[in-house]
């Protein structure tokens, strides 16, 4: 009798098993189904154009003529050794990006320190320093270029209220690329102050409110537990912050075109520029590839760094 029950519990068991795993299994059918749409779209709208890129870099291809003809890598070396334009492209980009992602994000940590204060009408400030996120990018570019134009902009003529005498912000080298920098900051400074700010709240009161007992101040307490509590946060901004300078291209060609005397020529707008005014679709598909290795190096260094900053 008891082998008999040990016998019937040993196929339960086993029955049960087969069927658990079945249903493991359906479970991970479905499962694939339901992802299928994202990850076709995924290959279809960001794998294959990718692929696309590199494979059209390696041809002479005219988008005029419709002519194609393999080259291998002589774009890519006529870039490297042949190539003022891309010289000064790269240039640009490397100046904007050094001058917008530090302003950038100290702006937006300031903000997200300041408005997770428990203050009256934090909320509104909240909704005003976040609504240029939200705002189209070609009416916020086309508003600023008027704004920034000469004597007849609204910066120039409260300056002239003053008794200051504005320049041609947009107009002369010196000052068209601070003024694209510039009026980019106060566009996408809110979502980063957004992430900071989510970041902030979600740190724990006690850590502050127990430096705090021990006699620390305001000063040291963001400098010894926000700030290090933030660092993965402030990492990842920096990373979408300096992506995002790299691939700049709205304000440059609605305010500036890359004037003044090529003063705001990214590397971006040559892209463009190559590819739907010179139609060397190719020779632009080479340009892409070359900012998608620099965009990837810079991110890489990035968390190389963070990772050897967070070692003993």
């Amino acid at each position: 009798m008891a082998a008999q029950q040990l016998a019937r519990g040993q196929m339960a068991r086993r029955y049960n098993t087969r069927r658990g795993s079945g249903s493991a299994g359906r479970e991970t059918v479905w499962g694939y189904l339901f992802i299928a749409p994202q990850m076709l779209g995924f290959l279809v709208f960001v794998i294959g154009p990718l692929l696309a890129v590199f494979v059209f870099s390696t041809q002479d291809r005219n988008l005029l003529t419709g002519s194609v003809k393999t080259v291998g890598l002589n774009n890519y070396l006529t870039i490297l050794t042949n190539d003022a334009l891309f010289t000064k492209a790269v240039t640009n980009s490397l100046v904007f990006t050094t001058l917008l992602v530090p302003v950038n994000i100290a702006l937006a940590l300031f903000l997200a320190v300041l408005l997770a204060q428990k203050l009256a009408g934090v909320m509104i400030f909240r909704v005003l320093f976040f609504s240029p996120v939200v705002t189209s990018a070609v009416a916020w570019a086309v508003v600023w270029r008027f704004m920034l134009q000469g004597e007849q902009g609204t910066l120039n003529q409260i300056l002239s209220i003053i008794g200051v005498k504005g320049p041609n912000w947009l107009r002369e080298p010196g000052w068209a690329m601070l003024s694209v920098v510039g009026t980019l900051v106060l566009k996408n400074v809110g979502l980063n102050m957004v992430i900071l700010l989510a970041a902030i709240t979600n740190i724990p009161g006690e850590y502050r409110e127990a430096a705090m007992v021990d006699g620390a101040n305001r000063i040291q307490v963001f400098r010894s537990i926000t700030l290090p509590l933030l660092a993965p946060t402030l990492l990842f901004v920096t990373v979408i912050t300096v992506i995002g300078s790299l691939r700049v291209f709205d304000h440059i060609n609605l305010m500036t075109e890359g004037g003044p005397a090529n003063a705001t020529f990214v590397l971006v707008y040559y892209i463009y520029y190559t590819a739907f005014l010179g139609f060397k679709t190719g020779y632009a598909s080479a340009l892409a590839a070359i900012l998608f290795g620099i965009a990837l190096v810079l991110t890489a260094l990035q968390f190389a760094l963070r990772g050897r900053a967070s070692q003993p």
